[in-house]
């Protein structure tokens, strides 16, 4: 099988994130719940974890507060900065992660930016929007749907300029490019972070406003939650052997380096593109764009997708649980194709896909 659905989950995992896994399993009990041995056990692999991504992200272990997946980190994140009703801004490629959150709290969303490919627009129309000075400012870092990469280091100072707090959505880019800094990062672990499913990580600049209450392992006697990072995000049981796998994902992403992980992946969208529009088809590619591509095939894209899984391509069809991203591009009718290249990107898996894709002609 060629795999390319990272943009899901990424598949092939470092074989030392499946073994840490299992040593977890058989030697950690509760972190923060006992001095025995194996509690200890537990606690210093949570601790792990907050190291490790405090040395690929530039920020403090405390800052790092593990959540369950990416969608978690940014609930807490939007549920700390936006307040019913709030106006807030957001990008034109949003995943549900971000917008449905907003809809639940019935904020005055404004989308700026809906041009595919163009950091110009992006800019211009979000600092129109910061110009009337919103409660926060939400934006992808990498389109889940088309691997845009918008312009983030320059909407985190315009978010600065106009005293706009501001959440970065990293789950298609953690791993592949240097975060921008902003109030929230949140991220999954079991993408780009070659981690288990899950898994998240919320970096923060300040204690976020906790989804759930109870039990830390730290400070019970007081009725709330601790107000100290990291604990104050973190009630109930940590995964710990889901986060230990973590851990060796992030380690292994420093180890290796994330810049020329994002050169293949991008090497290989362009391979893609290129051939998939000398086939005829229809390619969504530009000059900012990642590790994903989107195509639309000459009919269904669900039957499409299956045809190519029957030839051993695994890919993703829909909507991709973001149709403000199609709907900005589009799409929102036919959905499309994503292929989405993980840490082991390679000319063979484009060969591959571009064989199969003569299924769809």
């Amino acid at each position: 099988m060629i795999y390319l659905d990272n943009g899901a989950t990424s598949f092939h995992k470092p074989p030392e994130v499946l073994r840490a896994v299992q040593e977890a399993l058989r030697t950690c009990a509760n972190p923060g719940r006992g001095s025995h041995r194996p509690a200890m056990a537990a606690a210093e692999r949570i601790y792990d974890c907050r190291e490790a991504a405090s040395r690929l992200f530039g920020c403090l272990p405390e800052q790092v507060v593990l959540t369950t997946s990416g969608t978690h980190g940014l609930n807490m994140a939007i549920r700390t900065l936006v307040r019913p009703g709030d106006p807030v801004v957001i990008s034109g490629f949003e995943h549900n992660a971000v917008t449905r959150p907003l809809h639940a709290l019935g904020a005055q969303v404004t989308v700026a930016g809906r041009k595919l490919f163009s950091p110009e627009d992006t800019l211009e129309q979000m600092e129109d929007a910061l110009r009337k000075r919103p409660k926060a400012l939400i934006c992808t870092h990498v389109s889940n749907v088309f691997g845009y990469i918008l312009p983030v280091e320059q909407i985190g100072w315009l978010c600065r300029h106009y005293g706009v707090p501001w959440i970065l959505d990293a789950a298609q880019s953690a791993g592949s490019l240097p975060l921008a800094q902003a109030d929230f990062v949140a991220m999954p672990g079991h993408k780009g972070l070659l981690g288990p499913q899950g898994t998240g990580l919320l970096l923060c600049t300040r204690p976020p406003e906790p989804l759930l209450y109870g039990g830390t392992g730290s400070a019970s006697l007081p009725p709330t939650m601790p107000e100290d990072l990291p604990d104050r995000g973190e009630a109930g049981t940590l995964n710990v052997p889901g986060y230990a796998g973590l851990t060796e994902g992030l380690r292994y992403l420093h180890r290796t380096g994330i810049h020329g992980m994002a050169r293949r992946q991008q090497q290989e969208v362009r391979r893609a593109a290129a051939g998939l529009e000398r086939l005829g088809f229809t390619v969504f590619s530009g000059p900012c764009q990642l590790g994903t591509l989107s195509f639309l095939p000459h009919g269904d894209c669900e039957e499409a997708a299956t045809k190519l899984a029957r030839k051993g391509i695994a890919l993703r069809a829909g909507l991709h649980c973001a149709p403000l991203a199609h709907e900005s591009a589009g799409t929102l009718d036919t959905g499309t194709l994503r292929i989405s290249y993980g840490h082991d990107a390679c000319p063979s898996q484009t060969q591959a896909l571009l064989t199969a894709a003569r299924v769809l002609l």
